[in-house]
């Protein structure tokens, strides 16, 4: 009887393997494609946050995350007044920057009016690929950090007023939602699909 490889046996994108949390994220989450508004939220909303700082820390802080941004509720994110913000701030272990927080609230806002507009943010967000995922043969002679695709979707979002969207960490947001696939040829994750 063939033995099914385990965890530790598993050939996967080089970044993830540094870190047990980075191996989690990359073999159970980074690049599947994700439809939903709730988790589309929580993405971006860690992807702003890392702004300058580390994806292993944003990590390590995502349940501080959901309990500080209400379970990555976008409705009740939007309403966050001034009081709410302090409190975040005030919270053990959270990032404290008072300009990203008042700018995740920002974005929750700019969130429910992209969802008015389209139905959805998912709707929104796959529109810019035609509900495809993108896989760049390039990229894997040559890793990138933006393309024209996070230059164009990141130049949208700022528009629309969302803050921290710039084109490096919308490429890694769109990396994270499974609408670029970016992993290795040689990762177990790896799809030509």
């Amino acid at each position: 009887m063939k033995q099914q490889p385990t965890n530790h046996d598993l050939t996967r994108c080089a970044w993830a393997n540094s870190h047990p949390l980075l191996q989690q994220y990359h073999d159970e989450e980074w690049g599947v494609p994700v439809h939903d508004d709730s988790l589309l939220f929580m993405y971006l909303l860690m992807e702003s946050m890392s702004c300058g700082l580390s994806w292993l820390l944003m990590l390590k802080k995502k349940e501080i995350f959901r309990t500080c941004f209400a379970n990555f509720d976008y409705k009740v994110v939007a309403t966050f007044s001034t009081d709410d913000i302090d409190q975040i701030l005030s919270t053990e272990g959270m990032i404290h920057s008072e300009r990203k927080v008042k700018a995740m609230v920002e974005n929750a806002r700019a969130f429910c009016q992209v969802r008015k507009e389209y139905g959805s943010f998912d709707a929104y967000i796959w529109s810019f690929t035609k509900g495809k995922s993108k896989q760049y043969a390039s990229h894997q002679q040559h890793p990138c950090v933006r393309n024209t695709l996070s230059d164009h979707v990141a130049k949208d979002l700022k528009k629309r007023g969302f803050k921290y969207v710039g084109t490096i960490i919308i490429y890694s947001f769109l990396q994270a939602i499974g609408i670029i696939n970016d992993h290795e040829h040689t990762c177990f994750r790896y799809s030509k699909d």
